[in-house]
């Protein structure tokens, strides 16, 4: 078993669970906020000037509950990305303060190490993050299953804007780059002023409270500054059966394409389109998931040093028998 990295696990089931909790929690407004975002504005055919008319279009129609088409769909690749992405962080950071001798990481350190993770969780998810972006801007009630939605384009088109999904893994090495940063500081502080107070402390964790306010200053801090990407990324991946049907304008399938559509159609405001509804989404979900994290990972640790402990005793029973 000492091949195994029980650190880096610990923290990539905390942080995949902390993800699958948030995502879930927050969908239908993760779904307003794809669809609203998708679309690029037209002359006489905008259907969402405001991000509520998704909702209210979903009341109209009685089909609330198509705010959840795809959510299994993206807990997967939720889970999935995330779990990588936390393994990935954890371990490049870990081989890092090995080779180097250093007790932390540095904030470029810090960086790479997250970008690093980011293009690993990219690589091996982008069909699924295509997928699950297809199926929450098709029309409500009319997305497709999973295999449906993977199969309906050639092998490229599952790696749709992976270009653009490379490009933000700056967003989530950015995230946690300010929060272990802010979370470094907020721990010294505390140890010292225990400490000049008389009292013996050693805290290692951040209270719930604490971890969600950090988790949304440095979500707020990585939205704003990558958000012109992401809103190119969510066009590029959206559905085109409703294009298709409806006679409406090709969507961009590149990067260019996408700044061009947005550059032409609404100027320099449309690259911060529906940035309100992505920070209240990213930063309340980011602040729940990095909260649930912190406050599990302690026992996630204990339960798999408890799993570690019996293949050792097994894998010795069998050696003397």
């Amino acid at each position: 078993m000492s091949g195994v990295d029980w650190e880096s696990l610990a923290e990539a089931t905390s942080g995949a669970v902390g993800a699958l909790v948030s995502t879930t929690a927050f969908y239908p407004l993760d779904t307003c906020k794809t669809k609203y975002q998708a679309e690029v504005k037209s002359e006489g055919n905008q259907k969402y000037r405001h991000l509520t008319d998704v909702l209210k279009e979903a009341i109209k129609e009685n089909k609330v509950l198509s705010l959840y088409q795809g959510l299994t769909t993206k807990n997967l690749q939720t889970f999935i990305s995330q779990f990588i992405y936390f393994y990935g962080y954890s371990f490049f950071k870990q081989l890092y303060l090995r080779k180097s001798g250093k007790k932390s990481i540095g904030t470029t350190a810090n960086l790479v190490v997250g970008v690093a993770a980011g293009c690993c969780t990219v690589i091996l998810t982008q069909p699924l993050d295509n997928a699950s972006s297809k199926m929450q801007t098709c029309a409500f009630g009319k997305s497709k299953g999973l295999w449906s939605t993977l199969t309906e384009g050639s092998l490229g088109d599952a790696f749709d804007a992976i270009g653009i999904s490379i490009l933000l893994t700056t967003n989530p090495a950015i995230q946690y780059t300010v929060f272990d940063q802010l979370k470094l500081r907020l721990l010294r502080e505390k140890n010292q002023n225990a400490r000049s107070n008389g009292a013996v402390s050693n805290a290692v964790a951040l209270s719930a409270f604490s971890a969600f306010m950090l988790g949304a200053i440095s979500k707020t801090a990585a939205t704003i500054m990558t958000y012109p990407a992401i809103r190119c990324k969510v066009m590029i991946q959206s559905a085109t059966d409703e294009e298709k049907s409806q006679n409406k304008p090709k969507q961009p399938k590149t990067f260019l394409e996408a700044l061009k559509a947005i550059w032409s159609k609404e100027g320099i405001p449309g690259f911060f389109k529906g940035i309100q509804a992505q920070i209240l989404k990213t930063v309340l979900s980011s602040a729940l998931l990095l909260m649930i994290k912190e406050k599990i990972s302690k026992f996630t640790w204990v339960a798999l040093m408890g799993v570690r402990q019996h293949l050792i005793t097994n894998k010795k029973r069998a050696k003397s028998m």
